[in-house]
This record gives structure tokens, C-alpha cells and sequence, in this order.
């Protein structure tokens, strides 16, 4: 049975926003209902604040959502540009998910837009995304930025964000995920996610599986948007410099620096972004360029350095990633053998926790081959985490011997990192990666101390 913890959605809220949440919380208590008429009916009575943004960039996807609205935001910064972001779910505090020209927007500033909303709505259903989503319309509505970054929470089409009339629609990778709301296939997942598209708006594609391309391509045609795929339309090369690669398209060839995220998939992110915000904002470029390494985005592959570390022997590293599905396990994999390539002798080990419904073993498949051992956790104060039992039933249907072979349990991420460093060996680095939940991540840079800026 899944632990009680308080929702997520109200971590870090001053005791009147929290009550005023609570309050539009018990008109639709339903965690996730796609829809979009109860916000249009919101919206209209706070005045149509949607449609009085800066040019925005609206993306969606299941994987890479948030490291692309990083870049477009880091772009804009390089370039002196002020920007409104959107984005979720929250790690630490809910403020998180609201950047007001470029500033994370302040309690009072927060209450004074739920206060208002709450108002409005004069107790009609709103579910508390929703609340949210108009919360980030209202504030971005009335302080001056440049442009808005808008990220999808969930699909596209109808999703709360899709109000929105962007100036261009941006879709990362589509593969498995939620699929109880989106679909069981991938063409359903990809229609949803391409519902984002609107007529006449470009729309930028990251690489995605022929079942999904043939989707997007088909919903953009519908709609007469022209399409911009990547490795067709824009690309990225290797560069000789080996701290540089290669943007193409067909104004030529740019050589950028390597993305500030870990990862080789986060150079296929930061090209989606910079192909976007050059047709955006063709004059801030080359000077927005430099924001590639510069780019901030917590929980992927962030290296920690905060309390947590204290637990362990040094010259051991403790990462941090949001891995929570297939595909971003995979991406996590190939970190892994390249960190074995670099290092053979060092060791990996891994800490799981997941969110209720999610499977253990679609994240462990792509790792286990690489890891000396797996702990599995239910950290106490994890919203919606998925029980240990739950994990251990499914690892074992899945995963047989190998599963007996790698995988144990304790009861806290601290209790994990306790039990890997009785097990250091002179001399030997290894490194600790968490990961399975962005909930978990949340809790872990609660632990660690991380400040969000």
C-alpha cells in the first residue's frame, strides 16, 4: 500500500497559498482529467491572460521536454533576453515551476495570483494543474519578457497548457509513458503529443520512431504547419575540436559548445532548441549561442555535492537522474558503458525508487549490465512512491537470476548510501546514481541541500 504523503503540489507554499489550494483542491479532487473547457472558462473571466504573452515557444514530448526548455531559456539569457518559463512538475518547491522574466516568482506574488484565481473561479470544478497553468498565465501577463518557454504536463492536446497561440511548437522524442491517458501504441501517444500543433505555426521535431514521425508529419500537414525535423532540416556534426560540435541547417554550419547537461543525447536537445530559437529570433544569434553551456536543469545526470555526499568515501560520486521510463533509462545506459569505457575498474552502483505505477524492470534492463548492485527504496517522504514490495514482485517475474543476483532493498536513499560505502575498496572510485522518480529527485535535493536559483 502506497505511503500517505502530503501532495506534491504544495511543497514550498506559504500557509495562505497552501489553504487557498486546499480549498480549489476539493472542487475537482480527480489527481488528472484531460480537458480543456473548465480553464477556458477559468481564463475568460481573469481576462484571456493566455493570449497576452510574448512569443512563445510551446513544447512538448516524453523525454528531453525540460533539458530543451532549459536551453531555450539559456539561449534567450546569452542573448540579454528575458524570458516567462513554465514548467513540471516542481522538485523542491512549487515557485520552481514559474520563472517571471527570468526570476522564480516569489511567495506573495504566488498568493496573490492563487488568491485571484480562486475569486474568479467562484467554486467551479478546476483541478489543481489547471490552477497552475493559470497561475503562470496570469503572472507571465503582466511583468514585460521577450519571449515564454511552455512546457506541456501531460499529452498536448488536451493538455491546459494548449491555450497558448505559440510562435513556434517544439516536440522531443515521443516513446512509452503514461500510456492509461495517452494511448497503449505509439501512434496514439505521438497523436496526442502532436496536439500541440496549430495552423500555420512551424513546428521543430527532435528524432523520433517512424510510427511517431508518420503521426506528426501527418497532424502537421493537417494543419498546414511547416515542419522541421531533425536530420533532415537541421542536424549536428562532430566538430574537430572535441569540446565543439556542429549545428547544420540550411543557412549553413555553426560550430557551438558542448551542452553544460551531462549526456550525448543532450546535444540532440540543445539542436531541437537552438533550430527553434533561431527562427524566432534570427538577430540574437550568434551571442545566444553561448547559452548552450550555460544551461541549468536539476535531476539529469547532475553530479551532487551537497550533505548526501558526506556518506561517502572519497573519490566516490553521487549523480542524480530522473530517469523514469524506458527511454531515459536507455540514455542513462549509454552513460554507463561510457563511464566503464573511461574507467573499466570503477564501480557503479544504483539506487531505484519509482512512483507508483511505473515497472522496475524497464528501467534496470538497460543498466544492470553495468552495475555491481541495486538498491531499491520507498524514501519515506516520496510523493506517490511505488512500495519496495511492489518493485521486488515485478523484478522478480522479469528478471529471474540476474534479479537475485543484483538486487536488494533498504529503507532510505541515506540508508543506501550508508550500505555502498561499507563496500569501498582501496583506491577504487565508483560513483552512486539514483534515479526512477522525479518525486525521488526531489526528496534527494531536499536532503542534499540543493538550492534552486
Amino acid at each position: 500500500m502506497t505511503k500517505k504523503v502530503p501532495g506534491n503540489e504544495m511543497l514550498g507554499l506559504s500557509p495562505r497559498s497552501k489553504e487557498i489550494l486546499e480549498r480549489l483542491k476539493k472542487l475537482y479532487p480527480s489527481l488528472i482529467d484531460l480537458s480543456l473547457g473548465r480553464l477556458e472558462a477559468l481564463l475568460e473571466k481573469l481576462g484571456r491572460p493566455q493570449e497576452k504573452l510574448p512569443p512563445v515557444f510551446h513544447v512538448a514530448g516524453t523525454n528531453g521536454k525540460g533539458s530543451t526548455c532549459a536551453f531555450l531559456r539559456a539561449l534567450g539569457e546569452a542573448a540579454g533576453l528575458k524570458a516567462h518559463i513554465l514548467t513540471s512538475p516542481h522538485l523542491i518547491h512549487v515557485n520552481e515551476r514559474f520563472r517571471v522574466a527570468g526570476e522564480l516568482v516569489d511567495n506573495q506574488r504566488l498568493e496573490e495570483a492563487l488568491a485571484e484565481i480562486e475569486v474568479k473561479n467562484a467554486g467551479a470544478p478546476i483541478t489543481v494543474f489547471e490552477v497552475l497553468t493559470a497561475v503562470a498565465f496570469l503572472l507571465f501577463s503582466r511583468s514585460n519578457a521577450d519571449f515564454a518557454v511552455i512546457e506541456v504536463g501531460l499529452g498536448g492536446r488536451f493538455d491546459a497548457t494548449n491555450l497558448v497561440k505559440p510562435a513556434v511548437t517544439l516536440i522531443t522524442p515521443v516513446s512509452f509513458d503514461h500510456q492509461n491517458f495517452l494511448g497503449e501504441d505509439l501512434a496514439s501517444i505521438a497523436g496526442e503529443k502532436a496536439g500541440i500543433i496549430k495552423q500555420g505555426i512551424p513546428v521543430y521535431t527532435a528524432r523520433q520512431k517512424p510510427e511517431a514521425y508518420n503521426v506528426i508529419q501527418a497532424e502537421a500537414k493537417a494543419h498546414q504547419a511547416p515542419l522541421f525535423t531533425f536530420g533532415k532540416e537541421f542536424l549536428a556534426l562532430p566538430a574537430q575540436d572535441s569540446q565543439r560540435w556542429i549545428f547544420k541547417d540550411e543557412a549553413g554550419e555553426v560550430s557551438l559548445p558542448l551542452p553544460s547537461l551531462v549526456g550525448a543525447h543532450q546535444i540532440e536537445n540543445a539542436v531541437l532548441a537552438v533550430a527553434a530559437f533561431k527562427a524566432v529570433f534570427p538577430q540574437a544569434c550568434p551571442q545566444a549561442f553561448q547559452g548552450i553551456a550555460q544551461a541549468k536543469w536539476p535531476a539529469r545526470l547532475q553530479r551532487l555535492s551537497g550533505k548526501l555526499t558526506d556518506l561517502l568515501p572519497q573519490k566516490w560520486e553521487l549523480w542524480l537522474d530522473g530517469a523514469h521510463n524506458p527511454h531515459g533509462a536507455k540514455f542513462l545506459g549509454k552513460m554507463f558503458e561510457k563511464w566503464k569505457k573511461e574507467s573499466p575498474s570503477q564501480k557503479i552502483y544504483v539506487i531505484l525508487g519509482l512512483k507508483e505505477g511505473k515497472k522496475a524492470s524497464e528501467i534496470l534492463a538497460p543498466l544492470s549490465s553495468f552495475v555491481e548492485k541495486i538498491l531499491l527504496v520507498s524514501e519515506p517522504n516520496q510523493y506517490l512512491a511505488q512500495p519496495v514490495s511492489a518493485m521486488q514482485a515485478e523484478l522478480s517475474n522479469q528478471m529471474g537470476a540476474l534479479y537475485r543476483e543484483k538486487v536488494g532493498e533498504v529503507s532510505s536513499v541515506r540508508s543506501a548510501l550508508q550500505v555502498f560505502a561499507q563496500q569501498v575498496e582501496a583506491g577504487v572510485p565508483a560513483k552512486i546514481v539514483i534515479c526512477g522518480s522525479l518525486y525521488l529527485a526531489g526528496e534527494v535535493l531536499r536532503q542534499d541541500d540543493f538550492k534552486m536559483i
